[in-house]
């Protein structure tokens, strides 16, 4: 059988120590593998070492059978499991001695060296028989060595979660060469390469549909269970499935580039980092081990000093063996691996676990605009007429001139005629001229849609709600039919659904909501206006805007930026907690502590939802398990025997794994959270309406 590298740290030392390797993925799963084993095959000999034990059948209240063998058996299966099972506490915490810091590795190597001294000394009539500690040495390292299989399959759980998204890809791609259909391996794609993805099958490549509209079920990506409808011009994501029917795909990224293979990288970074709860479990774990050995120290030289020897040596080594963190050693692993489990699946993405424990403290969000509270492209607004003509006449007439255009403008208006299933007749004679706008013949009548220029060459007048539009910072385009003026259209870059949900709710968290961006003053109000965001800074250079967010933070806040783009990599790293949102396909994850799979921008309350939460169960872990060895390390050093109690060995055993169970069972209602973006933005809602009742 192998045996199990040991290491003082598993789950951190393991994964940092070949990030940069490319044996990542293979170092998890070998660790997890071995401690797996390891826990099974101790687990195995626990049960005959217990189960054999004449303390352990006194303590339940059994007969055991007779025989000179009986005597031997926890003796020697209990020595197997201390060195076998033992070995990655003992070198750890001589590693701990080696490096001066004394912890939870060393805490647990005292308990069962101790324990093993103290069991062979009684089974061998050397020392009182109640130092018998067989049966609670072989569960004392069956429970830790459970406590690291758990640690150590949390960071394995993140990496098969997001792992399985590679699974999701097709094994071929169906390539288009002239009249032909190719298949092909969807590695051996290009940039610019068009691909058949037909009904229920899996897009091979990032790229543009050129052909086709389809709902696309994108939960492998964003973690949202609804199928979203797809259509000519739209970008769809490797992996993405079109549900109903076929389509004809563009490619823009493949290998590297994509969106997946940006979520597959994030795996070589997540959990690498220190967390804040570990880091205190450390510490407790330290300060538990000096007061374990300082009270050791003071029961020895206070029952000593009484004149019972024989206690004093039974009372030190039920210290030293109480002592041991088991609850301590499964509060903050358990927790991890249950959230990390649990924003993976949600879509978020926890790069960094410091990140994710301070996002509870953030009292300032900003969003970056455009493609974060925006959707990042023009989208038509508004439809002004004059008299004699209707808003869809006027769409479809734009539509109908700006149909063989390849301006994102005329992509807008084009999408607009179509998303009100507009009957859009065909044009001819196309032509577009720069700065002035696009002209063709449409039903016999020569229609032009542009902007002030193209209204000056036919000396006609905007229409009046053009300087309203102008002053909220929007776009304006007008519809000419044969030099007549038919009306206008608004186009702004359209705001997301689900911001003003996502601002209300930040609202009710107690967070400030500020907004960048580089647009001008006006289209920054406006936005601001329609959402209720508290404070804007507008006109915002890219190399400026971490000098904003540093701004903020003068001011004693705590913030997190949120953004999508590739300038926003400063500012993510300026703040407190920087969060990418979209589905990681620019260098803005290379900034950011959390990655948001969705781009819905009410995913930000999941991550506060979680942080409180994950934060939440952690302290209460840590409470409970600290608070077990404070309260049963005075009373088994006998701090009561005045008024004739001493806590008797069995009983601190009992309470010691009632107290891991709890521990356990406690971090499991984090399964409970629903993480989705409504169900986050509904809670956040209703916290605040109950406390306003």
């Amino acid at each position: 059988m192998e045996q199990t590298v040991p290491t003082d740290r598993p789950a951190t030392d393991a994964h940092s120590g070949h990030a940069e390797n490319g044996h990542h993925q293979h170092d998890h799963s070998d660790h997890v593998g071995q401690f797996r084993r390891l826990f099974w095959i101790m687990l195995v000999l626990a049960i005959p070492v217990v189960g054999f034990n004449d303390m352990f059948a006194d303590l339940i209240g059994y007969s055991l059978p007779s025989g000179e063998w009986v005597w031997w058996v926890s003796p020697v299966l209990g020595t197997v499991v201390y060195v076998w099972g033992g070995r990655p506490f003992l070198t750890g915490g001589l590693s701990e001695i080696r490096s001066r810091e004394p912890g939870m590795m060393l805490l647990i190597a005292l308990a069962i060296t101790v324990a093993f001294v103290a069991s062979w000394g009684a089974s061998l009539r050397v020392l009182d028989h109640e130092l018998n500690f067989w049966w609670e040495l072989a569960l004392l390292v069956v429970i830790m060595l459970l406590g690291h299989w758990i640690e150590m399959r949390s960071l394995a759980q993140t990496t098969s979660a997001l792992d399985s998204l590679a699974a999701l890809l097709p094994d071929e791609a169906e390539r288009v060469e002239g009249e032909q259909i190719q298949k092909v391996s969807p590695a051996d794609l290009r940039v610019d390469d068009v691909v058949v993805v037909r009904p229920g099958a899996a897009v091979p490549a990032d790229g543009e549909i050129v052909d086709g509209s389809a709902d696309m079920d994108e939960s492998m990506i964003t973690g949202e269970s609804k199928a979203v409808r797809r259509s000519t011009g739209d970008r769809v994501t490797a992996g993405t499935v079109a549900t109903d029917s076929g389509l004809r795909v563009r490619v823009t990224a493949t290998g590297d580039e994509t969106a997946l293979a940006g979520i597959q990288k994030l795996v070589r970074d997540a959990q690498a980092s220190s967390s804040r709860a570990q880091r205190i479990a450390d510490t407790a774990a330290a300060w538990l081990f000096w007061f374990a050995l300082g009270a050791a120290i003071i029961t020895a030289a206070t029952w000593s000093l009484l004149g019972l020897p024989d206690d004093a040596v039974v009372r030190t080594i039920t210290v030293l063996v109480i002592a041991c963190p088991h609850a301590l050693g499964l509060a903050i692993p358990l927790v991890v691996s249950i959230a990390t489990e649990r924003a993976a699946r949600g879509g978020v993405l926890v790069k960094d676990r410091l990140a994710l424990e301070s996002m509870r403290t953030v009292d300032t969000v900003l969003f970056d605009k455009t493609g974060t509270l925006t959707k990042g492209e023009p989208t038509v607004t508004a439809v002004s007429t004059v008299d004699g003509h209707t808003e869809d006449d006027v769409l479809a007439a734009a539509a109908a001139a700006e149909t063989d255009s390849e301006h994102p403008l005329a992509r807008a208006i084009v999408h607009a005629a179509q998303s009100r299933d507009l009957q859009v007749p065909s044009a001819t004679n196309f032509e577009s001229s720069p700065a002035v706008g696009v002209r063709a013949t449409v039903e016999s009548r020569v229609v032009e849609v542009g902007g002030p220029y193209l209204l000056a060459q036919h000396d006609v007048d905007e229409l009046t709600v053009a300087d309203t539009w102008r002053d909220e910072g929007a776009i304006i385009l007008h519809v000419l039919a044969d030099g007549e003026v038919l009306g206008a259209l608004r186009l702004a870059d359209e705001i997301r659904e689900e911001s003003r949900a996502a601002v209300d709710a930040l609202h009710a968290a107690g967070s400030e909501v500020v907004m960048i961006t580089g647009d001008a003053q006006a289209v920054a109000d406006t936005v601001a206006a329609e959402l209720g965001i508290d404070r804007v800074f507008a006109g915002v250079r890219p190399e400026d805007k971490s000098a904003k967010v540093a701004e903020l933070q003068a001011e004693g806040r705590r913030v997190a930026m949120v953004g999508d783009g590739v300038n926003d990599a400063p500012a993510l790293a300026q703040a407190d907690v920087g969060i990418a949102i979209g589905a990681g396909t620019d260098v803005a994850i290379g900034s950011a502590g959390v990655i948001l799979a969705s781009s819905d921008p009410r995913s930000v309350l999941s991550v506060i939802d979680l942080s409180r939460a994950t934060y939440r169960k952690m302290k209460q872990n840590l409470w409970w398990a600290g608070g077990y060895n404070l309260l049963s390390v005075p009373l088994a050093a006998g701090v009561l025997a005045p008024i004739g109690f001493v806590l008797p060995m069995s009983v601190g055993a009992i309470l010691m794994s009632a107290s891991t169970v709890v521990v356990a069972l406690n971090a499991q209602l984090l399964r409970r959270l629903d993480l989705s973006p409504a169900a986050s933005t509904s809670r956040f809602r209703d916290d605040r309406a109950d406390a306003q009742t």
